[in-house]
């Protein structure tokens, strides 16, 4: 089981990472799109990362909103892997000049 980071290295984690937010013990980053299409192969694209990582992120869809947030349910928190995956979602969208990566 993963250990679950102290409030002190959440900290480090949202400064290193400043396009996440910290909400209800997860971390958090929201997007709109101009349309539920475009929300949806925003969301296969994420599918895509999180199957690659095996590390999946919980997705919630509201026609063009779309709410990732991550947390390790399995140590009570985030961890390490969480950042990582964040990490690894906000690099990944910008480096292939996705037209989702300056959306927030």
């Amino acid at each position: 089981m993963k250990r679950a980071l102290t409030p002190t290295e959440i900290e480090d984690v949202l400064r290193a990472h400043p396009e996440w937010q910290l909400k209800d013990g997860k971390l958090v980053h929201e997007w709109t799109f101009s349309d539920f299409p475009q929300a949806m192969a925003f969301v296969n694209q994420i599918a895509t990362i999180a199957e690659d990582a095996g590390h999946h992120p919980d997705i919630d869809i509201r026609y063009n909103h779309v709410v990732l947030a991550l947390v390790s349910h399995d140590a009570g928190g985030i961890t390490e892997r969480d950042a990582a995956m964040a990490g690894r979602i906000t690099a990944e969208l910008a480096s292939h000049s996705s037209p989702y990566a300056a959306k927030s």
